[in-house]
């Protein structure tokens, strides 16, 4: 080679024969040194090439590292963060848990003293409600003897129904069941006045409409003609059919004379000496004390209704003629009304005062 390389340069055709001289002159020595630098030229390329893989791989990691050290910080920090927020948390629930412990010992002292508050309004509710029951009965029994003497007095039913029905209510909003048989009888003793007193008045009232009918149609004294209603005493000699002509007219004419005259006696000449306009006015009397009846009986009145009941009595016969079929049937109805009037029992309330005295004793 080194030979080679001092040959002159000046004759360039000659050069391709010192190149193929080249390989001939190679020794094996130096087969083996190019051999060697070709091997030490490809280990170290290969060398760079595993020392720059190895430093990429070195890069990726550490870049890796970083990311992970980076999200273990981050992590680290929130996971302080939580758990500065739940030991705060941890001191407010054990804050809550002694103030509810606190709260809780406090509800149940005052518990226990709601309870022994509790035990003694009930003690001082039953003394109350054994009191308040004692009074109601009293209070009850002073309205129904007061309102029980009212209507022995008055006659009038209305202020002991009125105190019945009072008692009862006090007692339905009292809801004491150790009174339910006071309010029991209370319920049945206005249940049978209210009826006696329904079927009494209904049957005085229908008679005295049947009286207050037939006042118009009452013949008074003074009124002859229409005295008797039916046939007269001279009507019993009728003409008979085959009468001769001279005792037909004889009859006529005594028929016609006792028609004009007419002989009694007189009792009471004032009712003889009405005037037809004075009539009218009797009539209007009369229904007047039949309406006063009527109110008497309504109310219970007694003694305003007999007072009524002799009144139109006396009117009745003295003013209109007693031998009259209607006077007759008006006289009998004003006698029944006084028989019913003076059968009129007094009030009874035995159910109520039994309960009463019951209720008052404690029973």
């Amino acid at each position: 080679m080194s030979a080679s390389a001092s040959l002159p340069n000046e004759d360039l055709p000659q050069e391709p024969v010192a190149m193929a001289q080249v390989p001939a002159t190679l020794t094996p020595a130096a087969h083996a040194s190019l051999a060697a630098q070709t091997l030490s030229r490809i280990v170290f390329g290969l060398l760079a090439l595993v020392a720059f893989v190895a430093l990429a791989i070195a890069i990726a990691l550490w870049q890796k590292v970083g990311n992970m050290q980076e999200q273990l910080a981050r992590q680290s920090g929130d996971a302080l963060a939580q758990s500065l927020e739940a030991r705060t948390l941890a001191r407010q629930a054990h804050e809550t848990v002694r103030d509810t412990a606190a709260r809780l010992a406090l509800a149940e002292t005052r518990v226990g003293e709601v309870a022994l508050q509790r035990s003694q309004l009930e003690e001082l509710m039953q003394s109350l409600s054994r009191s308040r029951d004692e009074n109601l009965v009293v209070d009850i029994e002073s309205a129904v003897r007061l309102a029980l003497q009212q209507a022995e007095v008055t006659g009038n039913t209305e202020p002991l129904l009125a105190a019945l029905k009072a008692g009862d209510q006090r007692i339905a909003r009292a809801a004491q069941p150790r009174l339910a048989p006071l309010q029991r009888a209370m319920q049945r003793d206005a249940d049978r006045i209210r009826s006696r007193a329904n079927s009494d008045s209904s049957e005085g009232l229908r008679k005295l409409d049947d009286l207050m009918r037939s006042v118009d149609d009452l013949p008074t004294i003074n009124a002859v003609a229409a005295r008797s209603g039916g046939l007269n005493e001279w009507q019993a000699d009728a003409v008979p059919a085959d009468a001769p002509w001279w005792r037909r007219l004889l009859l006529t004419v005594r028929s016609e004379a006792r028609s004009l005259v007419r002989v009694g006696r007189i009792d009471q000449p004032e009712a003889v000496l009405l005037a037809p306009e004075q009539t009218y006015f009797l009539r209007e009397n009369l229904k007047l004390k039949l309406l006063n009846l009527r109110l008497a009986l309504l109310s219970r009145q007694v003694d305003s209704a007999r007072t009524e009941l002799a009144t139109v009595s006396a009117t009745l016969n003295r003013y209109f003629d007693p031998a009259s079929r209607r006077t007759q049937a008006a006289a009998t109805l004003l006698q029944q009304l006084q028989a019913q009037v003076k059968s009129t029992e007094p009030l009874r309330i035995d159910d109520t005062v039994a309960a009463l005295a019951t209720a008052a004793a404690g029973r």
